[in-house]
């Protein structure tokens, strides 16, 4: 499998897909405006197990998000909003789902910055509520009534991207932490350094290296052994 940003040319069969599994499809139009407005948010999941017979064969889309940022959000606070989810259930239980929805939310959150990420589910819709709410994390914060064209309830489920935000800290200190550990030395320069085992530090100097020097002569001369062969000692 390989999930990737979703391109205009996706939108045929992003769209068959959404076809096949819900209820509520969307024009072309739709998701090439959510395509071009965001391209950083919307992907699809490719069955790339299938050989392609030739180069023009189109991509075996077996699954896809479509999301965007909410343009003018009611309660003023950055954040994204997943507008569709689908995988096709020849391709179900595999965590393409969950793949697909942790890639929008950490787009969401790197590229524009979002606090946090909304959807709407149906209230008769188990297994999706299941994953939004048990496997990432979702909370549901009210009832839309008749959110649907047949009439059917909404919930409306937010996530939190803080967390996303303690693991962008998280690695900044980890690269600070290992920045300062490459300046140490190592080896005998290390032990030459740690006075606590009285041993004294010796004085090192680079020599010149080229083709016509062997092996032997490509490492670092120890100066005071060479003050101490210059003066005949043993």
């Amino acid at each position: 499998m390989d999930i990737r940003v979703l391109h205009p040319s996706d939108i045929p069969h992003v769209q068959q897909t959404n076809i096949t599994n819900l209820p509520e499809n969307y024009f072309c139009k739709y998701y090439l405006y959510h395509a071009l407005s965001w391209p950083q948010l919307s992907y699809v999941a490719v069955d790339v197990s299938r050989p392609k017979k030739t180069p023009y064969d189109a991509p075996k889309i077996v699954g896809y998000v479509l999301a965007k940022m909410e343009e003018d959000p009611a309660d003023g606070i950055q954040h994204g909003h997943i507008t569709s989810l689908s995988v096709m259930r020849t391709h179900r239980r595999l965590g393409l789902a969950e793949k697909l929805m942790r890639q929008s939310q950490r787009a969401m959150f790197e590229t524009y910055n979002a606090v946090y990420v909304s959807l709407h589910v149906r209230v008769s819709n188990v297994a999706a509520l299941a994953l939004y709410r048990d496997t990432l994390g979702f909370e549901v914060k009210g009832i839309e009534a008749k959110y649907y064209a047949d009439g059917e309830d909404a919930y409306s489920m937010h996530r939190d991207l803080g967390y996303l935000r303690e693991e962008a800290l998280d690695d900044s200190d980890d690269e600070d932490t290992a920045g300062q550990d490459e300046g140490g030395e190592v080896g005998s320069a290390g032990k030459a350094a740690d006075g606590a085992n009285g041993l004294k530090k010796e004085r090192k100097r680079k020599v010149r290296v080229g083709r016509q020097l062997g092996v032997g002569e490509l490492v670092e001369r120890n100066e005071s052994t060479k003050a101490t062969q210059t003066n005949g000692a043993p």
